[in-house]
């Protein structure tokens, strides 16, 4: 992909940057895009605190900042704020960040009295800091988008995770399955794409860390199951789905989610689990330790790059929520 400059916002050079949580997606970003990432340092002092300084001019560029909010949470957000900051200072023209996967989206609301609502204090933060703009991936709730004042695009993993079935022709006596009721809509457009029936997991508990279903609703015997989820955590809920699905008679259940946060034994749980298929991205690099066989992942460096050439050269990004394998299903 080359960098089209025809069309492109008057001002400075467009300049990229990345910090330490995913840095080989933005050489990949970098890489499809033609445009080099520009050098930074980034050091710790022994007490924990970060310091960044930025290896070049700024003055007038419209710069993109890389970085998915992934673990250490804090301070991989943290160095957004400092980098941005940095950059402010340094008299950049236009600050935008591309969180590949924007931590705390899970609190995007009050679920119980006295709880905060971490995922518009991290909006707040962004906007006060001097963003411009926020570039991000399948948010945990829609909702999160309406937190920001500034623009936000707000692109899609699943044209590129449907890509997956057509290319290993898979498509053939599919079931989409949501893992509980707040995934129905997540599983149904995924089921658009496949052309594919939906079923639901009946799990009634309030306990997101016993989730317990309770039985299935829709056909599943037989079929190629698909579970359909926008990250894997601790992998608890994804091993019991798969358990009840081959119990309600499923021949094959697939694991298809964007974000791989994979925290604690996350890996060896979907290792030993009836998951014949566990196909994931890369918003979040899965190192050597936490992978295993049945685990795929697919690049979203192209989505990402194009975005971004689409944002500087003004010009609409709802063709990115197209599929190439199903044009005819809009998803926005």
């Amino acid at each position: 992909m080359e960098a089209n400059m025809s069309e492109a916002k008057s001002g400075g050079d467009i300049k990229l940057f990345t910090l330490n949580t995913n840095r080989p997606l933005a050489e990949k970003i970098a890489a499809a895009i033609n445009i080099p990432l520009s050098p930074s340092t980034i050091s710790t002092f022994a007490d924990g605190e970060i310091a960044i300084s930025i290896d070049e001019s700024v003055r007038g560029d419209e710069i993109y900042v890389i970085q998915s909010v992934s673990d250490p949470v804090n301070s991989s957000f943290m160095q957004v704020m400092i980098m941005v900051d940095a950059l402010r200072r340094a008299s950049a023209g236009e600050i935008n960040v591309v969180l590949p996967y924007y931590g705390y989206a899970r609190s995007d609301r009050k679920a119980r009295s006295r709880e905060p609502i971490t995922a518009k204090l991290v909006a707040n933060f962004l906007q006060i800091d001097g963003v411009d703009r926020v570039l991000t991936l399948d948010l945990h709730a829609d909702q999160v988008q309406g937190f920001f004042n500034i623009p936000v695009d707000h692109l899609l993993g699943a044209p590129l995770l449907a890509k997956y079935f057509y290319t290993n022709d898979l498509l053939d006596n599919v079931v989409v399955v949501a893992p509980d009721h707040a995934g129905v809509s997540r599983a149904r457009n995924f089921a658009e794409l496949l052309k594919a029936p939906i079923a639901i997991i009946d799990n009634r508990s309030e306990d997101q860390f016993d989730p317990e279903p309770d039985s299935v609703i829709g056909s599943v015997a037989g079929k190629r199951a698909v579970l359909v989820d926008d990250m894997i955590d601790t992998a608890d809920r994804m091993s019991v789905s798969a358990n009840i699905l081959k119990s309600a008679g499923a021949a094959d259940v697939y694991a298809v989610a964007t974000h791989a946060v994979f925290s604690g034994n996350a890996a060896q749980t979907l290792s030993e689990s009836q998951l014949k298929k566990v196909i994931v991205t890369d918003s979040i690099v899965v190192p050597e330790e936490k992978q295993f066989d049945q685990l795929e992942v697919i690049s979203v460096a192209d989505l990402m790059g194009e975005a971004i050439m689409r944002i500087h050269n003004n010009q609409p990004v709802d063709e990115l929520f197209i599929s190439k394998q199903n044009p005819d299903v809009k998803l926005r």
